[in-house]
């Protein structure tokens, strides 16, 4: 005898069932395999928060980076996995999650790196060993050390080549300001030109009679910046340095 045997339409309905089951768990299985990390990356010089760091989970292409605030978020596998912290002017740092799932990072400046590169004109970076002219620099530090109303004073002493001349009219004064020596009969042909960031500005003397044809000084256009406002000056030197901003330098 030969018996047919047919399936049940119970049977049929638990198979897709199971399978359904079956990827459930694996998608849970994969959701506990990640989890979240969060954390907030500084500045090691002022505890700032720094924004735009590159953050990497090492060996993989998995990445975020800080918001605003030095805030971040970022999905990694296991509590084994090692976060990449990476930004410019700061040394790369590599910090081991140990199954945390927030931590806050410090980054420490890349002083060689950033002593490397020097802004020219129109904003151009350059390294410092491939300019054609001299460059010396002055820090904000030296700058509001027993300092003068004229900025331009505050550079006397510390620029080689750099004479400093104030003016004994009083507070606001000129101050001439020469590279190298005179070069001309003509005293505000001799001054430098001053560039703020980017920007050139005019720093010839200005002056007037007053009484009794006594000359009255005005100032000129370095007087006007605040020295607090500044974070460093740098003296280019040469002709190849007076090219970069034309007949003006």
């Amino acid at each position: 005898m030969i018996q047919f045997l047919q399936n049940s339409p119970h049977k049929q309905s638990v198979i897709p069932r199971i399978i359904a089951l079956l990827f459930v768990l694996m998608v849970n299985s994969m959701a506990m395999a990640q989890y979240s990390v969060s954390g907030k990356v500084t500045s090691g010089e002022d505890q700032s928060p720094l924004p735009g760091v590159n953050i990497l989970v090492k060996g993989t292409t998995s990445g975020t980076i800080s918001d605003a605030n030095g805030a971040f978020t970022i999905n990694v596998g296991s509590g084994n996995d090692v976060l990449v912290f990476s930004f410019v002017g700061f040394t790369s740092q590599e910090v081991p999650i140990g199954g945390r799932t927030s931590f806050d990072v410090t980054l420490a400046s890349d002083a060689k790196q950033l002593s490397e590169i020097v802004v020219t004109a129109l904003g151009v970076e350059k390294e410092k060993k491939s300019l054609g002219y001299a460059i010396q620099s002055v820090g904000a530090e030296s700058l509001t050390t027993a300092r003068e109303t004229n900025i331009s004073n505050q550079l006397a002493g510390k620029i080689a080549g750099v004479t400093v001349i104030g003016s004994n009219s009083g507070v606001g004064g000129s101050s001439r300001v020469t590279i190298r020596g005179e070069r001309s009969l003509n005293l505000n042909a001799n001054q430098p030109l001053y560039v703020i960031d980017g920007v050139p500005i005019s720093n010839g003397i200005t002056g007037g009679s007053g009484r009794s044809n006594l000359e009255v000084d005005f100032g000129n256009g370095a007087s006007f910046v605040n020295s607090d406002d500044i974070e460093s000056m740098t003296v280019l030197k040469g002709a190849a340095a007076s090219a970069l901003y034309g007949s003006r330098a």
